[in-house]
């Protein structure tokens, strides 16, 4: 399983992880993340509990132009 820092995440997003407890990807992070942040969609599937609102979530924040203007990502969870 590769770690965050494999994933090429900013130091920032890096440390906050960490901060927050996470140590490793789960399956369905490590699967999406490296789609997620190269911008590409990604339409995934996974138990409750797995870590897929961090698989989204993370690579959204990470990709937000923190100067840019209107719509940037656009999420669509089903429940």
């Amino acid at each position: 399983m590769p770690s965050f820092a494999s994933l090429n995440l900013s130091p920032a997003m890096l440390a906050n992880l960490g901060e927050l407890g996470y140590a490793a990807p789960t399956a369905i992070q490590a699967a999406s993340l490296p789609a997620v942040l190269a911008g590409r969609d990604v339409l995934a599937q996974a138990k409750t509990g797995s870590g897929k609102t961090a698989a989204f979530g993370i690579g959204l924040v990470e990709r937000l132009d923190r100067d840019g203007q209107g719509v940037q990502a656009l999420v669509l969870c089903p429940t």
